[in-house]
């Protein structure tokens, strides 16, 4: 068992990575998180991912 951290600044960007990672893998669990700060007067958001998965053909 292992596991694969993501972190993006979109919800797509991190959408498009995850389904490129998990092809090839069987999947057990993934946690989504979202994250906002404010620096100054501009919000950042921080959308992540942890994947806990076994390669197929492991």
């Amino acid at each position: 068992m292992k596991v694969k951290i993501f972190d993006e600044e979109s919800e797509l960007d991190l959408e498009e990575d995850i389904n490129k990672f998990i092809i090839d893998k069987e999947i057990i669990d993934i946690k989504y998180n979202v994250a906002l700060s404010i620096f100054s007067e501009e919000q950042i958001y921080s959308f992540s991912a942890l994947i806990v998965y076994i390669k197929k053909d492991d």
